[in-house]
C-alpha cells in the first residue's frame, strides 16, 4: 500500500515554502508531491530532469504533479504511470490549496474504492503562521477545519514572530493535545497516523451548522480575480500600488501573488507577493518563464470589490508617469 500524506494551511501560511524544502530533502527521496498549479511551487530549473505536461521529475528522485481534474483521477494517473515503469515513487504527498478544507480529501482517502485498493492514509500535517494565524483562526472556517484535523501541526513564520500564547490556546481549543513544530521532518510526515484518533477528530469538528461534515466550506464573500496590464509599470507605480493595498485593505487582502512587468527592467519580471497587509519585496527573476510577458497579479480577497486594485493601479500609475514626463521636460 502507498502511503498518502497532506499538507495543508491557510492562504500565505507558509505551505510553499515547506513543499520546495520538502523537495529538496534527500530524506523524502522517491515522493510523489501533488499540488493545485506546478507553478506554484519554486523549484530551481537545476532540479529537474524530465517533464510532461502534468508531471516533473526532479533529480532528488521525487516526481511533482499538477492536479489537472480530481484527486482520484491524479491519483490514478499516478498509478498507472507507477506499474508502467514511467514514475518511479514510494509515498504521495498533496499540498491543499489555502480555501481547501481537507475533510472531502480524506474522506475520499478512505472511502474511495479507486483509492483505497492502492494507497493508506498517513499524516495530515498543518501549516499556521505566527503572524496572521489567531486572526485567520477567528475569522475563516476553513482554517479552524484545518487546525482541527490535522495529525502534526507545524508554526510557520516563527523568525518574524513566536506563537502569541492567544494562538497557542485557540489552536489547542480546536486539536486538544496537539504540540506544534518548527521543523517538519521525514518521519513526521510518514509515521503512520492513528486513524482511530482521526475518525474522533472528524466526529468533533467546529460545524454547528448540522450539514454533512464531510462537504468542502469557504468562508462568506471570499473571492478571486486577476489584475492584466499588457503595458510594463513603472517600478514607482508598483511600489506605490502595494502600499496603497496594504493601507486601504489590510486583512480583507487574503491573498496577491503575480508577475509584474517592469518599465526599468522589461526583461526581469518582478515576482510579488503579499499576505493582507504585509508585502514583501518583490524579488526580479532571470528571466520570464514564458512567453507572456503581460503584469498578472492575482487577487485573493473577502469584501474588497473586485474593480478597486485595477482603479487604484490607473490613478496611481497616471500620477507616476505624469510626474516623470514633467521631470524630464524640465
Amino acid at each position: 500500500m502507498i502511503p498518502v500524506s497532506i499538507v495543508t494551511g491557510f492562504l500565505g501560511s507558509g505551505k510553499t515554502t515547506l513543499i520546495g524544502r520538502i523537495l529538496r530533502d534527500p530524506g523524502f527521496a522517491r515522493t510523489a508531491v501533488i499540488v493545485n498549479e506546478l507553478g506554484e511551487v519554486g523549484l530551481d530549473h537545476s532540479l529537474i530532469a524530465r517533464s510532461d505536461e502534468t508531471l516533473l521529475a526532479l533529480t532528488t528522485g521525487c516526481l511533482c504533479c499538477a492536479v489537472r481534474s480530481d484527486l482520484t483521477e491524479t491519483l490514478r494517473d499516478l498509478l498507472a504511470r507507477r506499474a508502467a515503469g514511467t514514475a518511479e515513487y514510494d509515498r504521495v504527498l498533496i499540498e491543499t490549496s489555502g480555501l481547501a478544507d481537507p475533510a472531502p480529501i480524506l474522506h475520499a482517502l478512505m472511502t474511495d474504492p479507486a483509492i483505497t485498493d492502492h494507497h493508506v492514509p498517513d499524516t495530515l500535517l498543518t501549516v499556521v503562521d505566527t503572524v496572521f494565524g489567531e486572526a485567520t483562526l477567528a475569522r475563516h472556517p476553513e482554517a479552524r477545519r484545518q487546525v482541527a484535523l490535522a495529525d502534526a501541526l507545524a508554526w510557520s513564520k516563527t523568525d518574524l514572530a513566536p506563537p502569541s500564547p492567544s494562538l497557542v490556546r485557540d489552536v489547542a481549543a480546536l486539536n486538544p493535545g496537539i504540540v506544534p513544530v518548527e521543523a517538519v521532518s521525514p518521519e513526521m510526515l510518514f509515521a503512520g497516523a492513528d486513524p482511530h484518533a482521526r475518525a474522533a477528530r472528524m466526529a468533533r469538528l467546529p460545524d454547528r451548522d448540522g450539514r454533512n461534515p464531510f462537504a468542502a466550506r469557504h468562508g462568506s464573500g471570499i473571492e478571486s480575480f486577476v489584475l492584466e496590464r499588457d503595458a510594463p509599470l513603472p517600478a514607482l507605480a508598483l511600489t506605490l500600488l502595494l502600499e496603497a493595498l496594504a493601507e486601504h485593505c489590510g486583512g480583507r487582502m487574503l491573498r496577491v501573488k503575480g508577475l509584474v512587468e517592469i518599465a526599468e527592467m522589461p526583461d526581469q519580471p518582478a515576482l510579488v507577493h503579499g499576505v493582507q497587509h504585509v508585502f514583501g519585496p518583490p524579488v526580479f527573476l532571470p528571466a520570464w518563464p514564458d512567453d507572456d510577458h503581460r503584469t498578472r497579479l492575482v487577487f485573493i480577497v473577502q469584501g474588497v470589490p473586485r474593480h478597486f486594485p485595477a482603479r487604484l493601479l490607473d490613478a496611481i500609475e497616471a500620477e507616476v508617469r505624469d510626474t516623470l514626463d514633467a521631470a524630464q521636460g524640465e
